[in-house]
């Protein structure tokens, strides 16, 4: 029997028989739109409860406003941590206020939006959304990055180069709205999560400049105390100044200059789980997995990988096979070089950026301190104990990021109820 036109969701419900899952429901919950949802929950389209703020404004009238462009907010981030200087921007942008959402209608798909806790401008490839007092303003900074505003935001992008979507298309979605003090319960139990992230990332960020000051020391005065360093004598090379009995030799002299037996494989083929890790030259250490074992790489660990276009470095002890497009494999010369020093030595060097082109040249240019052996693995060993301290707060960091993805949707969807036992107290 088909469908009669103008059916309520109570309808569709009764009409919907129990073999497709109505039988199969929760107690308390009802079948809607966006599928099985709490029975006191209702669901609107994102105009009901959410307006666009429209308007623009001379950025430099704009005095004392902060300004955000597209890239300064972060995939996946709920709040703004960075803005960009109105005093550069030139053309007319777009007013926000402390409690609007900004939302990227270019390329959704990179999820991109955040919740403003003061006054600015932005730019007008942000949609400026303000909710309505029907709609905890935390509330829809959470859900839009929720797969019931993302995934309709992608499926109404237009253009090819630059796939947007915009306000008319957008504000046409489906949202679930919980009463407004439940979703002020889940808002809550989502913000704990992202501000345990954010504490995290900002330990993060504290580990990363002290290896980077203790660099700047260790390759300057070697591996003695800070209250010592004005005791070492130093010399002035190529390179700067290092201890006296350091030697400079070029990178050439760094590396074995033998061939490398590695299978390569293009991203488009790489897979999410697998026998084998790929590397590859961009950020992360394992880019994939793939299985086929004529492929991994046959020779001596540890070996150091370069990103030809990225200028990353890698520190690889472990069998590999290497991503396609512009992974080096570089074998440290142990008869000269510990290979984690040799490591920490590349991620000194300065190379300078030639945008997505090849960089080893410039690698092969580049020279390099040399420490007696005992050195270099005392260096190696203060650099190693902080990496291991950055990567144990980067694991931390990636399941607290596993963690509110999984609240979002049993939040977002009352699979996981907060709050609730007040909802007597206001109407919906």
């Amino acid at each position: 029997m088909s469908e009669r036109k103008g059916m309520t969701m109570n309808d569709k419900k009764a009409a919907v028989p129990a073999s497709q899952g109505i039988a199969d429901l929760p107690e308390g919950f009802k079948l809607t739109e966006l599928g099985p949802l709490p029975e006191e929950w209702q669901v609107v389209r994102l105009r009901e409860v959410v307006s666009l703020r429209k308007g623009t404004i001379d950025p430099q009238k704009a005095k004392g406003h902060r300004y955000v462009g597209l890239e300064h907010i972060q995939p996946g981030n709920v709040r703004l941590t960075s803005w960009g200087d109105p005093k550069q921007v030139k053309s007319s942008k777009a007013v926000f206020k402390s409690g609007d959402v900004l939302f990227a209608k270019l390329r959704p798909y990179l999820d991109k939006s955040a919740l403003a806790e003061s006054e600015g401008i932005c730019s007008t490839d942000i949609l400026v959304l303000t909710p309505s007092k029907r709609i905890d303003n935390w509330y829809f900074a959470f859900l839009a990055h929720h797969p019931f505003v993302l995934d309709h935001a992608i499926s109404t992008m237009t253009g090819v180069n630059h796939p947007r979507t915009s306000w008319q298309a957008l504000s046409a979605g489906l949202i679930p709205l919980p009463p407004l003090l439940e979703q002020r319960a889940i808002a809550h139990v989502l913000r704990t999560v992202q501000r345990a992230k954010e504490a995290t990332e900002r330990v993060i960020a504290a580990l990363k400049e002290l290896k980077k000051s203790l660099m700047k020391h260790l390759f300057t005065y070697g591996p003695v105390p800070l209250d010592q360093a004005e005791q070492v004598r130093l010399k002035e090379t190529e390179i700067g100044p290092v201890p006296e009995h350091w030697e400079v030799i070029p990178f050439s002299e760094s590396v074995l200059n033998r061939r490398v037996r590695v299978g390569k494989v293009k991203q488009q083929d790489y897979q999410p789980i697998g026998q084998f890790p790929i590397v590859d030259q961009g950020q992360t250490l394992v880019a994939g997995y793939w299985d086929d074992p004529n492929d991994v790489y046959q020779g001596p660990l540890p070996v150091i990988i370069f990103g030809d276009h990225t200028r990353v470095f890698k520190f690889v002890e472990f069998p590999f096979v290497c991503g396609a497009d512009g992974t080096k494999v570089l074998l440290p010369n142990k008869s000269k070089f510990d290979p984690e020093f040799l490591f920490f030595a590349y991620l000194d060097l300065k190379i300078p950026s030639r945008g997505y082109n090849r960089h080893y040249r410039l690698l092969r240019e580049q020279k390099l301190p040399l420490p007696p052996l005992p050195e270099q693995r005392e260096i190696a060993h203060i650099l190693r104990v902080v990496n291991q301290k950055i990567e144990a707060e980067e694991n931390r960091k990636q399941a607290l990021g596993a963690l509110f993805k999984t609240l979002l949707h049993h939040l977002m969807t009352g699979k996981v109820r907060v709050g609730k036992q007040d909802n007597h107290r206001q109407g919906g």
